[in-house]
């Protein structure tokens, strides 16, 4: 994408400044919840993002003796010896006290980047399984938790996985094709994730530094989380009540390399500047911005391109990776209930892990907490194979 057709876009979004979106084109959050590494709940993520401690430590779940780091950001759960894939102890523990009342004929999207790995890890390295290569279909057992019966559907986009789960619940909902979708995404910690990135020498070997002009590489994570959302109309019809709107989304993809991203982040900017513009929001109506900010140097300088070329002034920027890890393909689902949350507090919360700021994030992004006003709130990530996404959120200020 050049730079005249970036400037078309910016141009497109800004005229006539923010306009109130036709509600029919937007999808109402009702409802929201998470399990992370800081614990279980809404609660726990925001006052453990809001402490600036990091919960990524060492990770005794397997040795892991020549993998380029040995820190993780877990969940503690219980029923240590089931024999359900730590995915699906993940989800359970998730919905083992529900925070929100889904309608049983609400429709399924289930964001994930790897799902029941642990079970597939069995099957080849223990010869666990003697279906070899068979796996369980994850839908029916998450709908089950879920208490849904609707229609399922996986969601697999990497990193951008629940992000893009998020865009497709609202188009489902904009064009009629569903009243009530539930979001569900998921990602647990496995041999397979930490072999990996050590291989690509993208693991930072102590914890992740995002934005740091010392950054390193990731730390990995695992996380689960849902969202709930609705039609204006079915939200105001059953009772619920409105605690946002995803407003507007887009995708795009970089064509560029298997795990890198393109280093001008224009692609990245593009799927910004068409979420605007799906949101009817110019770019000044942006009061908080939840950064992908995985701390390995490629992405989160092709990030700030991408925000800079945007933006005409910078807007509190956040990153939750140095506290919680990279949860993969639950990251934009842990990173839009934090955006929620700094929405309705009034504060973007602390990049976790940055000591000394890179020059392009400074003004940006910082170690203490920032003032959020009132406004939308911008969410973006980015994953292999060149995936782009961005969705708008609008919340309740001061709620």
């Amino acid at each position: 994408m050049n730079g005249n057709s970036d400037k078309g876009y910016l141009a497109s979004s800004s005229r006539g400044g923010h306009r109130d979106k036709d509600r029919r084109h937007c999808a109402a959050i009702v409802g929201y919840d998470v399990l992370t590494p800081y614990g279980r709940g809404v609660a726990a993520l925001w006052d453990g993002l809001l402490s600036a401690k990091s919960a990524i430590r060492e990770c005794r779940q397997f040795r892991a003796p020549t993998f380029r780091s040995g820190k993780a950001a877990l969940v503690a759960l219980p029923d240590a010896h089931s024999n359900r894939s730590r995915t699906m102890r993940l989800l359970a523990e998730l919905f083992a006290a529900p925070t929100m009342r889904s309608p049983s004929e609400a429709e399924l999207l289930v964001a994930t980047t790897t799902g029941e790995i642990d079970l597939l890890e069995n099957t080849v390295l223990q010869g666990t399984d003697g279906n070899r290569g068979k796996l369980p279909d994850m839908l029916p057992a998450t709908a089950a938790l879920a208490h849904v019966s609707g229609p399922a559907a996986v969601v697999s986009a990497a990193c951008a996985s629940s992000t893009v789960a998020l865009a497709q619940a609202m188009i489902m909902i904009r064009c009629g094709v569903a009243d009530t979708v539930l979001v569900v995404a998921v990602d647990s910690l496995s041999e397979f994730l930490f072999s990996g990135f050590s291989a690509l020498m993208a693991l930072d070997e102590d914890v992740a530094r995002p934005f740091d002009r010392d950054r390193a590489g990731l730390s990995l994570g695992e996380a689960a989380a849902s969202l709930l959302l609705m039609s204006e109309t079915r939200a105001v019809r059953d009772g619920y009540r409105v605690l946002g709107r995803l407003t507007g989304a887009a995708m795009t993809n970089d064509a560029n390399h298997m795990t890198g991203p393109s280093r001008d982040g224009a692609q990245l900017t593009r799927a910004i500047c068409r979420a605007l513009q799906d949101a009817s929001t110019a770019p000044e109506h942006i009061a908080v911005i939840a950064a992908h900010g995985t701390g390995t140097r490629y992405n989160d300088a092709m990030e700030m391109k991408a925000l800079t070329a945007v933006f005409d002034s910078p807007r509190p920027t956040f990153s939750v990776k140095g506290g919680t890890g990279h949860t993969m393909g639950s990251a934009g689902l842990v990173q839009a209930v934090a955006a929620l949350e700094a929405i309705r507090h009034g504060l973007a919360p602390p990049t976790i892990g940055m000591r000394n700021v890179d020059d392009a994030a400074r003004g940006w992004v910082a170690s203490e907490a920032q003032t959020v006003g009132g406004g939308a709130a911008l969410v973006v990530n980015a994953g292999f194979g060149g995936i782009n996404a961005a969705v708008i959120l609008e919340g309740e200020h001061g709620k």
